[in-house]
């Protein structure tokens, strides 16, 4: 089969249903978003039968558990898929939805509303939830969408992207809106990295490794969907219970996951008699824990920390662990080896909160909580296309909004200039 040429037929087909998905009624998406859910949710056994072969396969190659736990599916989590799209269904539509009015002297009014992108490229691996994710949200905000997932799950990719299809067009969805890539060869995705034209934007989601060959070979505009360097940094007037609990969940609530804490960092002043109970509590959890000298000094148990891990996305139940003298050390740290992403203070003292988050340079900035908070749903966006690193267009977790641009209108009565 002629990779190039289906590729171009798929994206001129979204190409074509994105002029009329643009000017869809907001009661059309809604009722399709609600009609893809329960397709899932009716016929979810189709799809954990695709996911076991998807997982026995990625077994058998030997693929580590952080990246088998984003492959597997179960009952819950297509839930969880369904009800992200009934909550994307319930959210306002942002299509037409105005930001900014203005009479200028001369009597033009001015307005700038909310529109589609257009034709979104959507490039990931292992998790199949994002095939409903990015669809759902795509869809709400009126652009059309072409998913192209990683091999290692691409019978639960085909199998979710053709319910959500039928669910979709049969609601009145234009055909041709939604575009699943059966491919797996790289061809396809060089192949959508060049649709100039066709594609409105690419937003790669995955590994470091994917990211960066998107972003370095691609001639369509691309939204970096960043890798998950995150810092806890305990303070010295922090509350230990809370500390512990904090990086706790950071670290192992869900290991594999772009918001899982990488590093900790703890003041000098409370090293000694924090990091004892930090390590027996990460023990229970079976983390691995890498230290600096000074960490290792407290905690001899420790492997020593090489000056790689400390810029390293794990991924898994393994933690590098660094004394710093004071604050201003801990946000030195911070803005050299992380990947803008989140981080976390955990302190009692305000002055100090509000320089942490004045000064380091992240999407996401807390002051006593988990960074695992950063995502769409906690942050009220219902699901995510993703957790933007950049600062153009978009930052942090992207909801609709993110997937919208804006046009000017204005209205005038007969002015020339």
């Amino acid at each position: 089969m002629d990779i190039q040429k289906t590729m171009r037929e798929k994206a001129e087909a979204a190409k074509r249903a994105s002029r009329a998905l643009a000017i869809l009624p907001t009661g059309v998406k809604n009722e399709a978003l609600r009609a893809m859910a329960d397709a899932l949710e009716k016929r979810a056994e189709l799809v954990l039968e695709a996911n076991a072969q998807d997982l026995e396969e990625a077994r058998a190659k030997g693929l580590k558990r952080s990246y088998l736990d984003r492959l597997m599916l179960n009952e819950g989590r297509i839930r969880q898929m369904a009800e992200g799209l009934r909550q994307t269904a319930a959210l306002p539509d942002p299509i037409c939805q105005g930001d900014y009015s203005t009479i200028r002297p001369n009597g033009l009014e001015i307005r700038r509303v909310r529109v589609p992108l257009g034709v979104i490229g959507i490039i990931y691996e292992a998790r199949p939830n994002v095939t409903a994710d990015a669809a759902g949200l795509c869809l709400k905000a009126g652009n059309a969408v072409l998913l192209r997932g990683g091999s290692e799950a691409i019978r639960s990719n085909t199998a979710i992207s053709s319910l959500l299809m039928k669910a979709a067009y049969k609601a009145g969805i234009p055909e041709g809106a939604l575009q699943f890539v059966e491919f797996t060869d790289r061809e396809a995705v060089d192949a959508m990295t060049h649709m100039t034209g066709l594609l409105d934007v690419i937003i790669p989601r995955g590994g470091a490794g994917l990211i960066h060959h998107i972003v370095e070979n691609s001639s369509v505009p691309v939204i970096e969907t960043g890798t998950g360097v995150c810092h806890t940094f305990v303070d010295e007037t922090a509350d230990f219970d809370m500390a512990v609990k904090i990086a706790v969940n950071a670290k192992t609530s869900h290991p594999s996951v772009c918001n899982a804490m990488e590093t900790l960092l703890v003041h000098a002043a409370i090293a000694e008699d924090f990091l004892p109970q930090l390590a027996r509590a990460m023990e229970e959890k079976h983390v691995e824990l890498r230290g600096d000298a000074r960490a290792r000094e407290i905690c001899p148990e420790m492997r020593e920390a090489t000056e790689e891990d400390w810029s390293t996305e794990y991924g898994d139940l393994i933690l590098s662990v660094r004394v710093v003298p004071d604050l201003a050390a801990a946000i030195a740290h911070i803005n050299k080896y992380n990947t803008g992403h989140s981080e976390t203070i955990v302190t009692e003292n305000l002055e100090s909160a509000h320089r942490f988050q004045k000064e380091v340079d992240a999407a996401a900035v807390y002051v006593n909580a988990s960074t695992r908070f950063t995502d769409g749903f906690e942050f009220g966006f219902g699901a995510e296309i993703g957790i933007s690193t950049q600062k153009l267009h978009a930052r942090g977790p992207m909801g609709l909004e993110a997937l919208t641009s804006t046009k000017y209108l204005i209205y005038g009565e007969g002015q020339v200039r």
